[in-house]
């Protein structure tokens, strides 16, 4: 086998590693583009391809990370991960390991870490790489990765839901709540979200969007009722979608353009969160991405044709 041939059949892994510590599709594939830089150039053959490439992207993605933090911290408005529509890597013997760390929700319980225990939960919790092969990445001795994971996992513990509903459930949950959504249907909606459920959305200041998120069944319930008679008006469509692992939703506009994307948090037979990503660099990956300025200026009209028709 070749080493790009290697490299090829070992991209899924790399690409998942770095996504899960960066929670950014764009860093991610960055990131395992300059692995295959080096490994395209490196002198000495490793023992384990494998073991080489996964501590190569781990060692690049910590360092991208530091540097991020310094950007999120300037970010306008929540910071929520680049939604992630399939997980290019399979692990049959690690699948549940692998679509809970996919989460929206656990991708921000990593963001509490530090780049270091992000790195080690990552490889040890997700991916199951023994202590020498993390200490081997990170460039820390075994007892400081044990101690790195012990944290990691002390952290995310106390951050996760106790009780999760399972993917049927939450599928059918997300299916009816949509169906609602299109209706425009007040009632329908607040009986399917929890009484202090979030709406947030990640704009970036890029995007339109609630500056402080909506709080509470009853005002969700209106806002996203309010929202639907404009989009329809404008030819704005409601596409389910699975992103990062959750039920979602992808909206398009009369173009196909992507307007936005969703993911729904469910527990206890609710909606607990909507997550709306609106900033346009964070959707693009995912396509010909619609004008977010322009939809809302449609939105407006709509709205003041509307009200001119009823007077």
């Amino acid at each position: 086998m070749t080493r790009t041939e290697e490299f090829e059949e070992l991209r899924p892994l790399l690409f998942a590693i770095a996504y899960r510590i960066l929670g950014s599709v764009s860093e991610a594939e960055d990131a395992v583009q300059e692995t295959w830089l080096r490994w395209e150039t490196a002198a000495a053959e490793p023992r384990s391809a494998k073991a080489y490439l996964s501590a190569v992207v781990t060692r690049i993605a910590i360092d991208v990370l530091r540097s991020a933090r310094v950007r999120r911290e300037a970010y306008v408005g929540p910071w929520f991960p680049e939604p992630l529509q399939t997980d290019p890597y399979e692990d049959p013997e690690r699948s549940a390991e692998l679509a809970d760390s996919l989460s929206t929700a656990a991708l921000l319980l990593l963001e509490r870490l530090t780049p270091l225990e992000r790195a080690v939960f990552v490889l040890r919790e997700v991916f199951g790489f023994d202590f020498p092969q993390i200490a081997s990445a990170t460039g820390r001795s075994e007892a400081a990765c044990r101690q790195l994971a012990v944290r990691a996992r002390r952290h995310m513990d106390a951050g996760r839901p106790r009780f999760e509903a399972d993917r049927q459930e939450r599928d059918e949950l997300a299916g009816r709540f949509l169906d609602a959504f299109r209706e425009g249907d007040v009632d329908g909606l607040r009986e399917l979200l929890a009484a202090d459920v979030q709406l947030v959305g990640d704009s970036g200041g890029k995007a339109p969007s609630w500056p402080r998120g909506v709080l509470g069944a009853g005002n969700v319930a209106r806002v996203l009722a309010a929202i639907v008679p404009p989009l329809d008006a404008i030819g704005v469509v409601c596409e389910p979608h699975r992103l990062n692992g959750q039920p979602g939703a992808i909206f398009r506009d009369r173009d196909g353009r992507i307007v936005n994307a969703w993911t729904l948090d469910v527990l206890d037979g609710r909606i607990q969160t909507i997550r709306t990503v609106l900033n346009p660099d964070k959707l693009a990956h995912l396509g010909p991405v619609a004008d977010p300025w322009q939809i809302s200026r449609e939105t407006k009209e709509a709205r003041r044709s509307a009200a001119r028709d009823t007077q």
